[in-house]
């Protein structure tokens, strides 16, 4: 008979074997093969070579090897902004995140392209970059989001690079933010200020908190993590307050308790982490970046290392080729993503309205698989297919503590709806066991969409 250790070991082996299993091209690829004719040689352009980009640029060559496929973006590579929280406590390093086109252009033929993209003119069909122009049958923008420092009072791009960092969009922010964390002071404050809906990553916020927690809780073992807050909640929130209950000893909050306390542990009085909803005054009205000091309804904080995480809005490219509206996103046709402002012109991932499906980057590669497929269907004549996207947000809670949420959506009385009615969170019953397999399944994943888009 098999020990639980010997039990559980082996549960963990059997979920990460299938959780590094592809995540479906060859079978996207196959369902379009089975119904579909080559869309003939039409001049497709992306813009924005993240997840959404570069999934639309693989399965628009898998769907169609014919079509002329121009990928274009101002970086030599990807940065992944998932999982790049984890560099900021050094389990990974921001190599980890880098990620190389070469792929896409040696397996599938698309054309990578450097270059800043400056506007738009839709007379014409063409793309206009500072190094050239890029004419097109139906393009593709997938650019991301633009994080709006300024809205914070007190804030800038420039502390973001040199002082204050962000690090939502991966990169030598991050990097800096992990530097000040190893520097901190012994028994300092490390204060993550959240953002307002919408934004990119749902969980990732309060993910942070948490990792910086567990690292403080190794390294610095005095420190106070502290997260202001702007909202009162927020996605996973029960399944991750629950993880920060039972790691650092989180006490549940008033709001929380008839929900949590069956499961959770006693708080403690001691515990370093800290969420201050706006209902408690969470919300930031300034900073003072030179006494490192964030002003809040409630009062005024101290930090010793401060990460902001400020509001944001789909990327500037997006709005420089007028295809957002007065909410500074994009709307779009929900069948296929194609704007509503501009024709011929589709819109995908964080800067498309999206209604229900969340900013992230497992939105972005269903979104992108979907209107590869619209593309290709409308050029080819045929009528589209009735669309559906899913989406699943990991997060840890500690190294080996994982959470998630899940959804299907659908059309529903013309927006994108949540159709599946189970439980979209981790069992609030799970074990040890349960929480290493969703860790596990994190890292899997992470894995497999980046092979799935780029590879």
């Amino acid at each position: 008979m098999m020990s639980p250790n010997q039990t559980r070991r082996r549960a963990l082996l059997a979920a990460a074997a299938l959780a590094s299993l592809s995540p479906a091209a060859p079978a996207w690829a196959q369902a379009l093969k089975q119904t579909a004719k080559a869309a003939g040689p039409a001049r497709i352009v992306i813009v924005g070579a993240g997840v959404g980009g570069a999934s639309t640029a693989k399965y628009l060559k898998l769907f169609s090897p014919g079509l002329d496929v121009t990928l274009i973006d101002r970086n030599p590579n990807y940065v992944r902004h998932y999982g790049s929280s984890e560099v900021v406590v050094g389990t990974k390093t921001i190599e980890d995140m880098t990620v190389s086109y070469d792929a896409l252009k040696s397996k599938y033929g698309v054309k990578v392209v450097q270059d800043t993209v400056t506007g738009l003119d839709p007379d014409r069909k063409e793309v206009v970059g500072e190094a050239g122009r890029y004419p097109y049958d139906k393009l593709v923008v997938a650019p991301g989001v633009e994080l709006l420092y300024d809205a914070v009072p007190g804030y800038s791009a420039e502390l973001a690079a040199t002082k204050i960092p962000s690090g939502w969009i991966a990169g030598p922010q991050t990097v800096l933010l992990a530097k000040q964390l190893q520097a901190m002071p012994e028994g300092g404050t490390f204060v993550i200020v959240s953002p307002p809906n919408p934004y990119r990553c749902p969980p990732g916020p309060y993910e942070r908190t948490a990792l910086v927690t567990e690292w403080c809780a190794k390294h610095n073992p005095r420190a106070k993590i502290i997260n202001l807050d702007p909202k009162n909640d927020f996605v996973t929130d029960a399944t991750m307050i629950l993880g920060w209950n039972r790691l650092y000893g989180y006490p549940i909050p008033k709001a929380y308790q008839e929900k949590l306390a069956p499961f959770a542990s006693p708080g403690r009085a001691d515990c370093a982490l800290e969420w201050v909803t706006e209902k408690e005054g969470g919300r930031t009205l300034s900073i003072d970046p030179d006494r490192m000091i964030v002003k809040t309804v409630g009062g005024d904080v101290k930090a010793d290392v401060l990460n902001i995480v400020p509001p944001m809005h789909a990327a500037d490219v997006a709005l420089r080729m007028g295809l957002a509206d007065k909410t500074n996103f994009c709307p779009v046709n929900r069948v296929d993503f194609q704007s509503t402002i501009i024709p011929e012109v589709y819109v995908i991932g964080d800067a498309s309205i999206a209604d229900a499906m969340p900013k992230s980057g497992f939105s972005a590669n269903t979104q992108a698989k979907n209107t590869a497929r619209a593309i290709v269907e409308t050029l080819a004549g045929r009528e589209l297919p009735e669309p559906a996207w899913s989406n699943t947000c990991y997060a840890l809670a500690g190294h080996d503590y994982g959470i998630f949420v899940a959804d299907v959506f659908r059309i529903i009385e013309g927006k994108i709806a949540r159709t599946n009615t189970r439980e979209r969170y981790q069992f609030l019953t799970a074990g040890a066991t349960e929480q290493a397999l969703a860790a596990m399944y994190l890292d899997s994943w992470m894995n497999t969409i980046t092979e799935d888009s780029f590879g």
